[in-house]
């Protein structure tokens, strides 16, 4: 039997990396497409490092429909297709929203026609948990209610779920909607971890830059949140554990064990974590001291949000196994193989 072939969309970034990385460990056959507008060209050849298979690339835009058809009549026999290209930077979205609404949506819808006129029915979406904005009742379940998103990022993000729903009820299309809490860590071999172009929009690369001398300080976006420590709570999530829940996800769809057309999980540890915890943690873990100060509240934050997992870890067969100190202790391994790269 042949193995299946997985098309992994952003497949050169943070998490879309990790994945093609845990799809490949599980006999898959990848198929990255990235513009590498986020990403770079040497993590392909970090990807062999670690698995001994150099997956098939092809640098194109998903908002060149011209390009994504070509793509799909090139690599004929694609099973499914792991979605994880977009913008993502939440503050950027708030700035410049049209960039968000053009890239996103569209890259999704081109991908979407093209995967229907090529009869490939099996997708996974790379959602986000601010799809629920501030949810009234914590933890968010796959049914707590959308609140209006704080950014133009989030919009995109709803949008992309509802256009996902309303394809899979009108097509063949079969499609899982993962809805990521906060992820953070890098793979064991710290070949590959979270590379942010330019200034990061995440907390973790903030903190392991600052660690290890590349920013001089970290800002901690407000501290009179109404959080036991005044600083905004999330749900931190390893990498790798979210890279096997896209494994996961593929072995649903093309085993055809989906309960509906259309399914959501939520994927995170169902714990909170505040960003002061996060810096303390690091602090003990690292051995290194962090310089930061407490700013004002950045735009399109919410106050508290974590997860209630018991779907994913009923239905997918997934859970979170890797804790805080392994987060952590593998970012800042990444961070300190990075700059040994830099500094040969």
């Amino acid at each position: 039997m042949s193995k299946s072939k997985v098309l992994i969309t952003g497949g050169t970034g943070y998490i879309g990396s990790h994945t093609v990385v845990e799809l490949i460990n599980a006999g898959y056959e990848a198929v990255i497409v990235d513009n590498l507008s986020n990403s770079e060209r040497f993590i392909l050849d970090r990807i062999e490092q670690i698995t001994r298979v150099k997956p098939t690339f092809y640098q194109i835009d998903l908002c060149d429909k011209a390009k994504v058809e070509e793509l799909f009549s090139t690599e004929k026999d694609i099973d499914a297709v792991i979605h994880f290209a977009a913008f993502k930077a939440v503050g950027e979205s708030v700035k410049e929203p049209l960039k968000y609404f053009l890239n996103n949506n569209l890259s999704l819808i081109n991908l979407l026609e093209v995967m229907k006129a090529k009869a490939v029915n099996n997708i996974v979406f790379s959602s986000s948990a601010t799809v629920y904005g501030q949810p009234d009742v914590l933890p968010a379940t796959e049914t707590t209610p959308f609140q209006k998103a704080l950014s133009a990022y989030g919009s995109t993000k709803q949008m992309g779920e509802e256009i996902l729903e309303k394809v899979s009820a009108a097509t063949n299309v079969h499609s899982i909607a993962l809805r990521y809490f906060n992820p953070v860590g890098a793979h064991k071999s710290a070949l590959i971890g979270e590379l942010p172009i330019g200034i990061p929009s995440n907390l973790m690369p903030f903190v392991t830059q600052t660690g290890i001398g590349k920013r001089e300080m970290l800002t901690i976006f407000g501290n009179d949140y109404s959080t036991p420590d005044g600083t905004c709570i999330r749900d931190y999530i390893h990498v790798i554990d979210l890279a096997k829940a896209h494994v996961k996800a593929c072995e649903r769809l093309l085993e055809g064990k989906s309960e509906s057309r259309y399914e959501i999980f939520n994927l995170g540890t169902g714990k909170g974590t505040s960003v002061l915890e996060i810096v303390n943690a690091f602090e003990k873990v690292t051995g290194q001291k962090l310089n930061y100060k407490f700013g004002e509240r950045r735009d399109g934050d919410v106050e508290s949000l974590y997860a209630e997992t018991k779907l994913a870890n009923e239905k997918l067969g997934w859970k979170a196994e890797l804790g805080l100190d392994e987060m952590l202790s593998s970012a800042w391994a990444w961070e300190v193989k990075l700059k040994e790269t830099v500094d040969k």
